[in-house]
C-alpha cells in the first residue's frame, strides 16, 4: 500500500520522527545517474522505489553543497547551492517532491563547525575581496597571534591529526581548524555568524527539507579564552589521529555549553516547519549525551556507543541500557556510518573475518541484524547506513587506491574508505553503481551481495530487513509516539538480552551456543531473524526456532525474535 505523503506545511509540530526509520545515504557512493563515476541526487531519485520497498521513513543525505572535496563534501564552499557534481537546485527540488510522493522525508546534512577555505567568507577574511570585506569577515573565524615563544597559540590538536592551528603568513596570525587546514572553524561567538545560519536553515526548509543532521554538534563554540587542554600523556611517535586526540582532556575545544544557545535558536526555526533537528553528538557517556540534548535544544542526537563495542553480551547490554528513560527517546540508534567500519566487519569472528568468502563472514551480518532488531523497537529513531540491509562488510580498497585524507598515505585501515565503497546494485560491471569506474576504486562485490540478487532471494539479508521494518511499522502505533517505557527482562546477565515495550517483547541471543528463552504467554511471534535470513547457523543440528511444550523458545546464536502479547 502506498504511504501517505509526509506533512511539510509550516506550523506542523508533530514529532514524526518518534520511532521512525531513517536511512543514511553517503551520496558519492550510493548511485550514479549520469555515468561520471560519482553518486548524485539523480541516483537517489532513481532508487527511491528501492527505499520505499525497504520501508524507510526518511533519508539523510551527506553534504551535496559546492565543495573542493578535500573532506568529501564536509568542506563546504557555499551552503545555499548544489555542487554540479551532484546535480542542481532544480534536481534537489524534484528529489524532495518525488520522495514526499512516496511518503519519504528528506534530511539534509549541515556542517556549521567549519567552512571550506574556498568559502567566500574565508577568502574575504584573507583580504582577497578588499579591505572592507576583510574587516567584516575576519571575525567569522578564529584568529590568534603566535604563542609568546612562537608557534601555535595553544596545544589543541586536529581531530584528523597534527596541530589545530595553521599560520597565515600575510598577517602572521594562526587560524583554528579542528579538522583539515582547509576546513577553518567558524567563530560562533560572533552574532553575525548566527544570523547567516538562520538564513541558511530557512533557505532549505522553504525548499521542503524535513530536517537537519548537524555535523560536529558538540564542537561549535570554543572556550572564550582558548585555554590549552590538559595533556594526559606525551604524543607517541607516529601516533594515529585517535591516539593524538586521546592524549588530551578536551575541556576547552569541544562540548562548550554555549553551543546549546545555537541549537535553541535553531529549534525555534525548525519547530515552525515541523522539521527534525538532530546532531552528530559524539559522546560515549550518557551523562554527556544528556548535556548535549537538553529538552529545549536539538530534538535528538546519534548515540555512537553501539559503533564502539565488541560482540559481547555485557557490552551490548550496557550500551543499550545505559541511556536514561528520559534520554533514550531522543536518541538515534545506528550500528554503522560513513565514518566507522561497518558493523558486519567489526562483529565478524576472527576465524571468519576479512578473508572469508560471500559476505566476508556471515556471522558479522547476522550479529548486526540482531543488534538492529534490538534497537529497532526501542524508543527513539532507528537508522540504517546504506548497504547495511545487504549485510555488507567493508569494501576492499587497495593501498594504492586510498583516497581518505585521514591517516597516513597507503594505510587504508586508518581511513574511512572501506565503509564508503560504492553501493552494489547488480551483478553488472562496477556492480551497477555506474557505467564507468567509480570515484573510489575497490574490489567488486560478489553477486550474492548485490541488491538485485537479494531482492529475488526470499531469505536474503535485504528480505530480512524489509520484513523487520514492516513489522516495526506495523506495531509502531502502539508505542504512543515514543513514550512507551522499556522494561528490561534479562536479569542483567548471561547471553540473552530481552525487554518489553508495551505489548512488544524482544529477545536476542548474543552467545556462542543455542539458548532457551521463556516465550511470553498468549503471544504472537512477529519476527525471527534466524528464519528471515539465510542464517549461518542453519546447518547446525541444534534447534534454531523450535518451541518446547514448556513454553520456552530456543534461540540460535546471533538471532533475535519479536513477539506481540
Amino acid at each position: 500500500m502506498k504511504r501517505r505523503s509526509p506533512t511539510t506545511a509550516p506550523g506542523t509540530l508533530q514529532r514524526w520522527w518518534a520511532d521512525a526509520v531513517g536511512y543514511q545515504v553517503y551520496l558519492r557512493s550510493f548511485a550514479d545517474s549520469d555515468n561520471d563515476g560519482v553518486g548524485d541526487l539523480g541516483g537517489i531519485i532513481e532508487r527511491l522505489d528501492y527505499l520505499e520497498r525497504l520501508g524507510v521513513d526518511f533519508v539523510w543525505i551527506t553534504p551535496f553543497y559546492p565543495s573542493p572535496g578535500d573532506d568529501w563534501g564536509y568542506d563546504v564552499a557555499d551552503y545555499c547551492d548544489v555542487d554540479p557534481l551532484f546535480g542542481d537546485l532544480q534536481q534537489f527540488d524534484r528529489l524532495v517532491a518525488v520522495a514526499h510522493d512516496r511518503g519519504i522525508r528528506i534530511v539534509a546534512d549541515l556542517v556549521p563547525n567549519h567552512t571550506s577555505s574556498n568559502h567566500r567568507w574565508f577568502q574575504a577574511a584573507l583580504g582577497n575581496s578588499g579591505a572592507a570585506e576583510r574587516e567584516r569577515y575576519r571575525d567569522y573565524y578564529i584568529w590568534r597571534d603566535p604563542a609568546p615563544g612562537g608557534g601555535p597559540p595553544n596545544n589543541w590538536v586536529s581531530y584528523f591529526g597534527g596541530p589545530a592551528w595553521t599560520l597565515e603568513p600575510a598577517s602572521g596570525q594562526y587560524y583554528l581548524h579542528l579538522f583539515l587546514p582547509s576546513q577553518p572553524d567558524l567563530n560562533w561567538r560572533n552574532p553575525a555568524v548566527a544570523t547567516e545560519w538562520d538564513d541558511i536553515l530557512r533557505f532549505w526548509l522553504d525548499r521542503g527539507v524535513d530536517g537537519f543532521r548537524v555535523d560536529v554538534a558538540g564542537g561549535l563554540v570554543k572556550d572564550e579564552r582558548l585555554r590549552p587542554n590538559p595533556q594526559l600523556q606525551p604524543i607517541p611517535p607516529r601516533a594515529s589521529r585517535w591516539e593524538q586526540w586521546d592524549c588530551f582532556e578536551h575541556l576547552h575545544d569541544v562540548f562548550q555549553p554555549e553551543s546549546q544557545d545555537v541549537f535553541r535558536r535553531w529549534r525555534i526555526i525548525c519547530d515552525i516547519y515541523g522539521a527534525f533537528l538532530h546532531g552528530e553528538t559524539y559522546h560515549l557517556d550518557p551523562r554527556g549525551m544528556d548535556d548535549l540534548l537538553p529538552s529545549d535544544g536539538m530534538h535528538g542526537g546519534y548515540w555512537f556507543a553501539p559503533m564502539h563495542i565488541e560482540w559481547a553480551p555485557d557490552a551490548v547490554r550496557e550500551t543499550l541500557q545505559a541511556p536514561s528513560d528520559t534520554l533514550v527517546s531522543r536518541l538515534l540508534w545506528a550500528a554503522s556510518s560513513h565514518d566507522m567500519p561497518r558493523a558486519p566487519t567489526r562483529f565478524a569472528p576472527p576465524d571468519t573475518g576479512a578473508g572469508a568468502t560471500g559476505s566476508r563472514g556471515p556471522w558479522g551480518a547476522a550479529r548486526t541484524l540482531v543488534l538492529n532488531v534490538l534497537t529497532a523497537f526501542l524508543p527513539g529513531t532507528f537508522v540504517l547506513y546504506q548497504g547495511e540491509e545487504l549485510g555488507l562488510s567493508d569494501g576492499e580498497v587497495a593501498a594504492a587506491d586510498k583516497l581518505d585524507p585521514v591517516g597516513p598515505d597507503g594505510d587504508v585501515s586508518a581511513g574511512r574508505d572501506g565503509c564508503r565503497t560504492p553501493m552494489p546494485w547488480s551483478a553488472s560491471r562496477y556492480n551497477g553503481f555506474s557505467g564507468v569506474e567509480p570515484w573510489l576504486r575497490s574490489a567488486e562485490r560478489p553477486h550474492p551481495e548485490t541488491a538485485a540478487v537479494q531482492e529475488g532471494d526470499g531469505r536474503s539479508w535485504l528480505r530480512a530487513y524489509q520484513e523487520l521494518l514492516e513489522v516495526q511499522r506495523r506495531v509502531r502505533p502502539s508505542f504512543a509516539n515514543g513514550t512507551s517505557a522499556v522494561e528490561w527482562t534479562d536479569n542483567d546477565n548471561g547471553p540473552i538480552i530481552s525487554y518489553r515495550r508495551g505489548r512488544i517483547v524482544v529477545a536476542a541471543n548474543l552467545g556462542e551456543n543455542s539458548h532457551e528463552v521463556q516465550a511470553p504467554a498468549a503471544a504472537t511471534e512477529l519476527y525471527d531473524s534466524a528464519l528471515a535470513c539465510r542464517h549461518p547457523y542453519a546447518d547446525n543440528p541444534s534447534p534454531c526456532a523450535d518451541a518446547s511444550s514448556s513454553g520456552t523458545r530456543v534461540l540460535a546464536p546471533a538471532s533475535a525474535v519479536v513477539w506481540q502479547t
